[in-house]
């Protein structure tokens, strides 16, 4: 026995020579420590998705998204109305009333029309040559350059399918002359609306996000 060995140690411990038994630390320690490392991994990944499902059921995230949304969409400025043209009304309008159809009193019978319908009634007669059997149409309305952005557009309220015509006159009453396709002005209700949209046009729409 080697003077190296310890005392109660033979057989395969016994030393000799530069040969030295290998003392192994218990492998339970190990064992220990790596199941409790995985223990907290697990019980960390557990309450990090119980935490997101809480969000996702509670509305917590769609309210962040919202939000998020929100953030980047600017409130759009109050619709305003287009300021409404300077049209007369229809008793600043004169019309003059003429026939060019075939069928006789219409132009009496519509020129009271208008009258009652707040329109002042000028001349009343057939159609001049020029027109007479020549408006194809509902009606014709003729009259000076200005009328277009005046009385064009009020008197047209009164009369669907009517076409407009300029010409050189220096007065602002304007000429209705009844095509052969007439057959009533428009009715009152429909006249009216339409004079009221015409003088309040409608507000434009609001952007939206």
């Amino acid at each position: 026995m080697s003077m190296l060995t310890p005392p109660g140690m033979g057989g395969k411990y016994r030393i000799t020579g530069d040969v030295y038994p290998r003392m192994r630390r218990p492998h339970r320690r190990r064992r220990i420590v790596l199941a409790a490392t995985a223990a907290v991994v697990v019980l960390g990944a557990a309450g990090w998705g119980t935490l997101q499902l809480v969000d996702v059921f509670s509305g917590d995230a769609g309210t962040k998204a919202a939000a998020g949304k929100r953030t980047d969409c600017k409130p759009a400025p109050a619709p305003t109305a287009p300021a409404a043209a300077a049209l007369p009304k229809p008793a600043q309008i004169t019309v003059n009333v003429y026939n060019a159809t075939p069928r006789s009193g219409l132009a009496k019978t519509t020129a009271d029309e208008l009258a009652k319908r707040g329109f002042k009634v000028g001349k009343i007669g057939n159609a001049p040559a020029a027109y007479d059997k020549k408006v194809p149409g509902a009606g014709l309305l003729l009259g000076a350059t200005a009328a277009t952005k005046g009385a064009f557009p009020v008197l047209g309220t009164q009369l669907a399918g009517v076409t407009t015509r300029t010409d050189t006159r220096a007065t602002a009453d304007v000429d209705l002359i009844i095509g052969t396709a007439f057959k009533n002005l428009s009715p009152k209700t429909t006249a009216d609306a339409a004079l009221v949209a015409l003088t309040k046009p409608a507000p434009a729409p609001t952007g939206k996000c």
